[in-house]
């Protein structure tokens, strides 16, 4: 309710050759002004705006108004911040997305022609910018996975054997021993993290594979059906995007634009559902 009485405090009203001027605002400062002079004023202009802004911000007409203007902003900062998303993923990955966005684009092209109706078309037009998020998603997190390391799959694997042979050989004292052990450790779980890093791409490669295909099917369905269908977002995943930093410093911004997008379902998140 308070958005809703701030707004109504600084609703503004075009004026021409001055623009929008808060009419409220410059009322409550010209009572101020004029109460210096007599104090009577301030009673009047406090009278006037506790009936004047109440009776506007509790009108349904205006509220749906300060809505619609909040939901404008929300998505337009939403925009902005996926946008930001697309320009850190390498040329080829941004065409892929944009391949993908123009298939898209091309389903709500047959959907208009057919004369779908305005819900149908705007159902779908939700349902495939969900599936277009989903992918950037999945974009952004293959480009984080393959940011370049010094270290090899092989490289550890040899330093971890030669490691081993040297604890097995038992020639070092215990204070280098026990350093050599730390190490070792250490190497054996870079090992595993490189490992499932190399699963997580191959999974990630999958889904792009399967939303790429899935969108082609929802084009050659809408070209082929004669009556328009609803189109359904709902997708399994076989990568875990929400397990783990998969997203690097991006994870916050990730999350937030989740909110508005929505998030898929996991494959282990269908399993305990």
């Amino acid at each position: 309710m308070w958005r809703y009485l701030k707004s109504a405090f600084l609703v503004s009203v075009d004026v021409p050759s001055l623009g929008r001027i808060p009419v409220n605002v410059l009322g409550a400062a010209a009572f101020t002004i004029l109460g210096f002079a007599q104090p009577a004023f301030w009673l009047l202009g406090l009278a006037i705006e506790a009936a004047v802004v109440p009776s506007l911000a509790f009108n349904p007409r205006f509220q749906k108004l300060v809505d619609a203007q909040t939901l404008e902003l929300s998505q337009g900062d939403a925009d902005e911040k996926r946008q930001a998303l697309v320009k850190l993923l390498e040329a080829s990955a941004q065409q892929r997305l944009w391949g993908l966005a123009k298939k898209c684009n091309q389903v709500l092209d047959v959907y208009r022609s057919q004369q779908a109706e305005d819900y149908i078309i705007g159902s779908n037009d939700q349902a495939l910018k969900n599936l277009e998020w989903v992918y950037l998603k999945l974009l952004v997190a293959r480009h984080h996975l393959l940011s370049p390391t010094s270290e090899t799959e092989q490289n550890l694997e040899k330093k971890i054997q030669e490691l081993g042979n040297d604890l097995r050989d038992g020639d070092e004292t215990e204070s280098l021993r026990q350093s050599k052990t730390a190490t070792l450790n250490i190497l054996k779980k870079r090992l595993a993290t490189m490992r499932k890093k190399q699963e997580a791409l191959e999974e990630i490669e999958s889904d792009l594979t399967r939303i790429d295909n899935q969108v082609d099917l929802i084009l050659e369905n809408a070209t082929v059906q004669g009556k328009p269908q609803t189109i359904s977002a709902d997708i399994e995943l076989a990568s875990d995007l929400l397990g783990g930093s998969v997203f690097g410093d991006d994870e916050s911004i990730i999350s937030n634009l989740d909110q508005t997008y929505g998030q898929p379902k996991t494959k282990t998140q269908k399993e305990t559902a």
